[in-house]
């Protein structure tokens, strides 16, 4: 880990964060930042923003020269509340309504629980993206009586927690002085669900409830019985404690004046003696033009996997990393990709020099952005092989996909940058077939076939072939090659759109396509004589 950053350097919203954390919680041995998600379905990209938001403050906190802990919970013993649009065999799934989400089966048949199958599908993409975190899983830990202390201390201090959580209420919403309040739950031994109440405690750890669905009644030990459980709004100080987190951040509805997490920081100072960790609020995330195949199988949800498969990871993390936190943005999948691309093109490019920044203010942020959306930590050991999206898309229709015919045909790119670029051809080939909207896609006539044009246009076309296509590589730039054809069309007395026009019927049976005269050199001679020949 360095240690020597120049504080210049350090210019990102999450080194502010970093700072401030160092600030507020002094030097430690190590700086816990959590995270956390109930797994009740598809984890989405909104949620990811948490994830990232801790991943690029741990990463500002590392470069300071502090040893960080990074733990993301999986709130797996949470109650299972409704079956989310998106999951095979929802009747299945009916029949478990009110249990832990742990036991609850995975109807899609993968893996060992409905929560093990959410969690699975976060797990194993997070390190596409360079988010390594310490996974911890509630239910095991409850059912392993870890917290019988945290909820002994809850239950030996109700009244106090119940004057911690009237204190943002209004008088509509408080808790009156003859309401019961528990702060634990317990999920019934019999039927497994939460259809319980608490009918008494011994002011130890011996806690009593009954069912009203099956109608048991038990008392149980909170060293021993697994069945026992804090509400959340108690749940998450004391794991604060437990874990001594100084950092977590929250989605604006928990962050807002007198939301949970105050709540929350109270609970932490009064109950367990806890200052509550930094926190920051994150806005959230919008999508835009959400192709038909992803939003009609996830039920409008996308998740981290269908952003992957339009974004190369850097790119992804880039977009996280260049907005503000708190403020809200949209993941596009319409023609905004091409544009987001570019972005990052140009933040690349500054950041290793090519472009100048506009000052040198501009350079420290470009390059301190660029690092963090790298998936290794720190920059590239050499400069990522650059194209621009939009091209790629062309050079890929030409191809018809053939990412290796793609790659030889640049001719130029080193063995150390194959691996990124070819993910890069994924993505824009993913975003061509799946995304694009129908203009932009073309595909090249190489089945014989004649387009239908007027006795001009085919003596027009027929004039390119023979007159232009033998000698194309002879023209110094696109405009040159592009005038030549306007000449043509000039003698024999057409106006220019409608010789382009016939032209792209011609190759790709379309009114329009890529920049004419860049397209014809990227089909390359032989393939045009080969497409035009049968004219």
């Amino acid at each position: 880990m360095s240690t020597t950053r120049d504080e210049k350097e350090l210019c990102h919203w999450a080194d502010q964060q970093a700072a401030r954390i160092i600030k507020e919680k002094g030097e430690r041995e190590s700086y816990t930042c959590a995270s956390g998600i109930t797994p009740s379905g598809t984890v989405h990209i909104g949620n990811f923003r948490e994830i990232i938001t801790v991943d690029l403050v741990v990463r500002a906190l590392r470069d300071r020269g502090k040893n960080v802990r990074f733990i993301y919970s999986w709130d797996d013993y949470d109650v299972f509340r409704k079956v989310p649009g998106n999951m095979p065999k929802p009747e299945e799934l009916e029949k478990y309504l009110r249990y832990p989400i742990t036991m609850v089966p995975d109807t899609f048949g993968r893996d060992e629980t409905y929560a093990r199958h959410h969690e699975v599908d976060i797990e194993s993409q997070l390190p596409r993206v360079g988010i390594h975190p310490e996974f911890l899983y509630q239910a095991s830990r409850y059912r392993a009586n870890r917290y019988a202390e945290g909820m002994k201390k809850a239950l030996q201090n109700r009244d106090l927690i119940k004057w911690c959580l009237n204190c943002y209420r209004d008088d509509e919403h408080k808790m009156k002085d003859s309401d019961v309040y528990w702060p634990v739950a317990a999920f019934c031994s019999k039927c497994n669900k939460d259809t319980t109440e608490i009918t008494g405690y011994d002011g130890e750890y011996g806690v009593s409830y009954k069912c009203t669905s099956c109608g048991n009644e038990e008392t149980g030990d909170l060293r021993t019985s697994p069945v026992f459980k804090l509400g959340w709004r108690v749940d998450w100080p004391m794991r604060w404690n437990e874990e001594k987190v100084v950092f977590e951040p929250g989605g604006k509805d928990h962050i807002s004046p007198g939301g949970s997490y105050d709540t929350a920081k109270l609970v932490s100072k009064k109950v367990y003696e806890w200052d509550a960790p930094v926190t920051m609020k994150y806005d959230f995330v919008t999508l835009k033009g959400v192709p038909g195949k992803m939003s009609s199988s996830k039920g409008k949800v996308i998740s981290l996997v269908d952003a992957l498969e339009v974004y190369q990871p850097e790119v992804l993390r880039y977009i996280f990393a260049v907005n503000k936190v708190d403020h809200e943005f949209a993941i596009s999948f319409d023609l905004d990709v091409i544009t987001q691309y570019e972005a990052y093109d140009r933040t690349e490019r500054i950041a290793w020099g090519l472009d100048k920044a506009k000052s040198d203010d501009i350079l420290r942020k470009e390059k301190r952005v660029y690092e963090l959306a790298q998936v290794e930590p720190g920059f590239p050991a050499v400069m990522p092989y650059q194209i621009a999206f939009r091209l790629l898309t062309t050079l890929l229709q030409t191809y018809s996909g053939d990412i290796d015919k793609v790659i030889a045909s640049l001719g130029d790119v080193k063995p150390e940058q194959e691996e990124r670029l070819r993910n890069r051809c994924k993505c824009a080939w993913y975003w061509v077939t799946e995304c694009a909207p129908e203009e932009f896609k073309f595909a090249l006539r190489t089945d014989g076939s004649k387009a239908d044009i007027s006795a001009d246009a085919t003596k027009a076309i027929c004039r390119i072939r023979d007159e232009v296509v033998p000698v194309m590589e002879s023209f110094a730039t696109d405009k040159d090659l592009q005038q030549k054809m306007y000449d043509i069309a000039t003698e024999l007395g057409m106006e220019s759109k409608a010789l382009f026009t016939a032209l792209y019927h011609a190759l790709i049976n379309k009114d329009q396509g890529p920049r004419l005269a860049s397209f014809m050199r990227i089909i390359g001679k032989e393939q045009l004589t080969k497409i035009l020949s049968v004219y």
